[in-house]
């Protein structure tokens, strides 16, 4: 009996998908983990990447090799869509901007 060690991104612990042979398909494990998790595939979709390399597991038909480790993530169904922009300020870059559009502001009343 062959197996994949898989852990959602959120939790400590690793539980183990068992299969036979010496592969099992993304589609597959998903299945599986589902199932193990009692999530519907309706609800949500599993992103699936190796917890080694990172690499994700984009083909439902990729083979994952036995004794492997996984990262898995609940991600909505339709995927994650990107956004056209994406705006992280920090307390650091606040001050910075703050600093800048004050000076500007004094250049122009002087």
């Amino acid at each position: 009996m062959s197996a994949v060690h898989y852990k959602f991104f959120s939790k400590l612990k690793y539980d183990i998908v068992t299969f036979d042979g010496l592969h099992i398909s993304v589609r597959d494990l998903k299945c599986r983990i589902m199932g193990r998790e009692k999530l519907k595939a309706a609800n949500c979709d599993l992103q699936i990447s190796n917890a080694q390399t990172d690499e994700e597991y984009t083909d439902d038909n990729a083979l994952i090799p036995k004794n492997s480790s996984v990262i898995v993530r609940r991600i909505p169904v339709g995927g994650v869509k990107a956004t056209s922009k994406t705006s992280v300020r920090t307390p650091q870059l606040n001050r910075i901007l703050e600093t800048a559009v004050r000076g500007r502001t004094e250049l122009q009343h002087d």
